[in-house]
């Protein structure tokens, strides 16, 4: 099994009550500036509305949050055409594939085009305990990220002016199921100082059944060159313990027996942009959302019975992460715009 296999569409056509989504964020080396691009699938249980497609694009301005913006439209679903030979998803004059995305979206006074390029990754990131990707996933939302870690090269033309890309270190990641947990905190980071190679996936997560809340999990995979330390197993989940999150602050900590993760992302509210979502049962969600955050990033091992810290990582201003649940945060006045 290839990553090409887990970007293959997961929706029949057919099924309600139904979302899946392929996103890629980068950072610009030049500018520093962060972007977040979305092909989503919606498919809503009936009583709720018809399915539809949707393009988002948003970028995060590093030095200056009046330049940020959102903008996202949706398409009829007759304008959705998927395939698997070769894996291709197309929404609009939108297209993305396993090693491109190219497309365009205007509205709100902004006209933005792009044609991107990567080389795919070799080895899927799997944020979850592995029990969870059975039967094509077995909790409410699965996600993987096929393209971790992939060099982006190509340009993007945003409101006339052209903007070339060499080498942006860029990620990709897919997910599908059939509502969001009731909150949730995630972070990326493959642009480290001084560490490359090195790649964080962290996710946190507030789920509810039937009703009932449930305890809260931490998961986190950390893959250095040679390496991989994945802390996603349920036990390891249960020790994280809760995370603490505020407006643009997430700080959390995973592990296990033999290593462990202390780390915090940050951004001023200004760097934020807030998205809102719709489950495909009808309930709202809302995303705070930079690509521009700092990270520091704690590593530590059990030597010879000990704690000892082995390695200490930080990215300025080359993070992303999000906070989500039910409520906007009022301290984010920047909006993901819908528009038509």
């Amino acid at each position: 099994m290839t990553t090409v296999d887990d970007n293959l569409p997961r929706w029949d056509g057919q099924r309600r009550g139904f979302y899946e989504v392929w996103f890629l964020t980068w950072n610009d080396p030049v500018t520093r500036d962060g972007y977040w691009l979305r092909y989503v699938i919606e498919s809503p249980l009936p009583e709720v509305g018809e399915p539809y497609a949707q393009v988002w694009f948003a970028r995060q301005s590093a030095s200056d949050p009046a330049k940020s913006f959102g903008i996202n439209r949706r398409y009829p679903i007759t304008s959705l055409v998927t395939g698997r030979d070769p894996f291709a998803v197309a929404i609009g004059p939108s297209r993305l594939g396993h090693d491109h995305a190219r497309g365009a979206v205007s509205g709100d006074g902004h006209a933005v085009e792009w044609d991107l390029g990567w080389r795919p990754g070799v080895a899927t990131l799997f944020q979850l305990p592995a029990v969870m990707y059975r039967r094509g996933g077995l909790g409410e939302t699965t996600v993987q990220s096929p393209n971790v870690d992939v060099p982006i090269t190509g340009s993007l033309t945003i409101d006339g002016v052209k903007v070339a890309l060499a080498d942006a270190r860029g990620g990709q990641t897919h997910l599908w199921g059939t509502k969001h947990a009731a909150a949730w905190a995630w972070g990326h980071c493959n642009a480290f100082d001084d560490r490359p190679g090195a790649v964080l996936e962290v996710l946190h997560a507030r789920l509810r059944r039937r009703g009932v809340n449930l305890p809260p999990l931490t998961v986190a995979v950390l893959r250095l060159p040679g390496e991989d330390l994945a802390f996603n197993r349920f036990d390891q989940a249960l020790w994280s313990g809760p995370a603490e999150l505020a407006t643009g602050r997430f700080t959390f900590r995973a592990g296990g027996l033999v290593a462990r993760l202390e780390g915090e992302l940050s951004c001023a509210p200004g760097d934020l942009i807030r998205a809102h979502y719709h489950d495909p049962d009808g309930e709202e969600r809302w995303n705070h959302f930079t690509a521009i955050g700092d990270l520091r990033l704690t590593l530590s091992r059990r030597v010879r019975g000990r704690w000892q810290v082995t390695e200490q990582l930080t990215a300025p201003r080359r993070a992303a992460f999000e906070i989500a649940g039910p409520t906007a945060d009022p301290a984010v006045t920047c909006d993901h715009v819908a528009v038509s």
